[in-house]
């Protein structure tokens, strides 16, 4: 197992991959490198190989991820006690785009892959054959829970579970809140992992089922039903009645052959370690350039956490008119903190500097990793629907149920989710729990479905790159991941303004 890594030939830091201990000497042949560590290094965090200047740039990933606050010996600790962010506000950005090239080719001569899905009348293609009690307003959530509860003892078939999502919101909103309640709303109504919907609305609400109509745009009516609790006598009777139909309707639906091409599959990091950059995610890049390469889809999101590394993704952009709109989805987002009053990079959380990430751009360059070597093919705001296969930048906040909420809406059928602190939560659809480091999945074998971990002991990018391809097929084909086998099924709107 190797002591350290250095990422980039330019990189005036290295990170740990076990602890080191103070005076411990650690050397490389090729690249030559020896260094006495001054104090303990512990894993996942920097030491720096030669002295850093006060003021000088601290150099990971080939990029400054930061500035020395005073002078740093070779040798020395690396981490929030020395090093500050160099990031200002709002920036202007000039299009220099870079050429991935290959992808075509890639494509090409890939062998096609295929999963065993459920193809639905639209031609959309789920992973799951569930069916979805979607509430217009958080005052009916314990009605949807309990029929929820009720028609699971009725399920047969492929049907594989009913669900129901709560949430607070569909009422007492104004502005843009109202609008990105209706907008996940409806993306959620439309998924293919539904077999089966039931919306189940108040009747008085500003997110009604009438209004929300609008939004959810053409149906299929034997898939989708409407139920208005204050217009019944019985909403639980009418309920169960509703739900035997979709039950009868979604059981209808078989497995069958479906090209990867269909699949679209969201991207997610949290509780993210030092690992994280050199390891699952990464891993998670090549994923997406894998199935890009089949012609399918992927989606990054968490906009504050590409601050910093923005400019990567931008030159990627496939035009000039894509590179703007991600200029747009950056500097609407740095705006949002500042018409809160709120620091824009007020980032990383208490767990990423436990885990070793000491700045914004010490996280950013880790997390963009997730997106591979693809052009961005589209770019979309929060709870807009996606269009374009390829690799795709969601307009959403970092938080890990937000952010995967909207990832869901926008037509991922199942989300990737990186961590090296671990956690148990899931979304609407598939949640798969990549750790970033052997430790955590060791530990949280309930919580850690792949383990990336094994790329610090010297497993090789493109072995494990194609096991998780691979993995990610058998979920889309009906294996379970460990949040749905636990009965998990979270879902969050993003709220910024006014409750009435």
């Amino acid at each position: 197992m190797k002591d350290f890594i250095k990422i980039h030939d330019d990189d005036n830091v290295i990170v740990a991959i076990r602890e080191i201990a103070a005076g411990e000497t650690v050397s490389t042949e090729a690249p030559s490198l020896s260094v006495t560590a001054l104090e303990t290094i512990p894993a996942g965090h920097k030491m720096a190989i030669r002295k850093i200047p006060s003021g000088g740039e601290v150099i990971k990933y080939g990029f400054r991820i930061g500035n020395a606050k005073e002078e740093i010996a070779a040798g020395a600790w690396v981490h929030v006690h020395n090093i500050k962010t160099a990031l200002g506000d709002l920036l202007e950005y000039t299009y220099e785009p870079t050429q991935p090239g290959g992808r075509e080719q890639a494509k090409n001569t890939a062998e096609e892959a295929y999963f065993e899905g459920f193809l639905r009348k639209d031609k959309k293609a789920g992973v799951r054959n569930e069916i979805w009690i979607i509430p217009t307003v958080g005052c009916v959530n314990s009605i949807a829970q309990e029929m929820a509860k009720r028609a699971n003892a009725k399920v047969r078939g492929t049907v594989d579970e009913v669900i129901a999502f709560p949430h607070p919101y569909g009422c007492s909103q104004m502005g843009d809140d109202q609008e990105h309640t209706r907008t996940i709303l409806a993306g959620l109504i439309n998924h293919p992992n539904a077999g089966g919907v039931l919306v189940l609305g108040l009747g008085c609400e500003n997110s009604n089922i009438g209004e929300l109509k609008r939004y959810i745009g053409e149906y299929d009516e034997e898939r989708v039903k409407f139920l208005v609790c204050q217009e019944c006598e019985d909403e639980m009777e009418e309920g169960a009645r509703l739900l035997d139909g979709l039950i009868d309707y979604a059981a209808g639906f078989q497995r069958e052959k479906i090209s990867a091409s269909k699949l679209v599959v969201g991207m997610k990091c949290g509780g993210s370690d030092g690992f994280s950059g050199i390891t699952a995610n990464p891993l998670v890049g090549r994923f997406s350039d894998l199935l890009i390469r089949q012609g399918g889809t992927t989606i990054l999101t968490e906009v504050p956490e590409m601050f910093g590394a923005e400019t990567l993704l931008m030159n990627r952009c496939a035009s000039k008119e894509l590179f703007e709109q991600t200029v747009a989805l950056i500097n609407d987002f740095k705006q949002y903190f500042k018409d809160n009053n709120q620091t824009i990079y007020e980032n990383p959380s208490p767990g990423n500097k436990k885990g070793g990430i000491s700045t914004l751009e010490d996280k950013s360059l880790g997390c963009t990793q997730k997106s591979g070597s693809a052009p961005v093919a589209g770019v979309l705001a929060y709870g807009e629907r996606v269009k374009e296969t390829g690799l795709n930048l969601l307009s959403a906040p970092g938080n890990d149920l937000v952010a995967s909420t909207a990832l869901a809406a926008s037509g991922a059928q199942i989300v990737l989710f990186t961590t090296g602190r671990g956690t148990p939560f899931a979304s609407p659809v598939p949640t798969v729990k990549i750790s970033s480091n052997s430790a955590l999945a060791g530990k949280k074998k309930n919580w850690i479905d792949f383990n990336a971990g094994v790329l610090a002991e010297d497993a090789s990018l493109d072995e494990m790159g194609q096991k998780l391809f691979d993995y990610v097929l058998s979920v889309a084909s009906g294996e379970k991941v460990c949040s749905e086998k636990a009965g998990y099924h979270d879902m969050a709107i993003f709220k910024q303004g006014v409750t009435l």
